[in-house]
């Protein structure tokens, strides 16, 4: 195995590790499916089912002031945004994606927390159906590696 390899393998175990999720409302269908596939992920990757607390929120631009409210109660290595913005006939669109991305970025930068950002932007329903699966185990995958690195960096330093 090459050191590269080696290095993603092992940061992807998540035993002992307590992650935060919110997970907007807002098509609720492909935000389940996301968090279902992210919460198995996490699972089989060894972070422990009491270690996971999921919060739900109305829509996309509510999520990063829940992640800030998680990240201020503190206790968590890692969070989670799962949300779907999907292209309509206005502006709105633009607004949302850039905003509730924003939000999400100024919280982990804040609080040095891991955040894996999976609000998908889509251009229509299709697309974020043939997402959903994946970007929920991406965001699981994300936030181990992230959370086993910054350990890593704090060891190094």
């Amino acid at each position: 195995m090459q050191d590269a390899d080696k290095g993603q393998a092992d940061s992807l175990d998540g035993q002992g590790l307590k992650i935060g999720i919110v997970q907007a409302r807002f098509n609720t269908s492909i935000t389940n499916a996301l968090a279902t596939a992210c919460r198995g992920e996490l699972t089989r990757l060894g972070v422990h089912g009491d270690d996971i607390t999921q919060v739900f929120v109305p829509g996309a631009l509510e999520i990063p002031l829940a992640l800030q409210a998680l990240a201020d109660r503190g206790g968590y290595d890692a969070l989670i945004a799962l949300g779907c913005i999907i292209r309509g006939e206005t502006y709105h669109f633009e607004l949302v994606a850039n905003e509730s991305a924003a939000g999400v970025t100024r919280v982990g930068l804040d609080y040095r927390l891991p955040i894996a950002n999976v609000i998908l932007t889509t251009e229509n329903l299709e697309q974020a159906l043939a997402r959903q699966t994946e970007k929920g185990v991406d965001a699981a995958r994300v936030v181990i590696e992230m959370c086993r690195l910054i350990e890593q960096i704090g060891r190094v330093a």
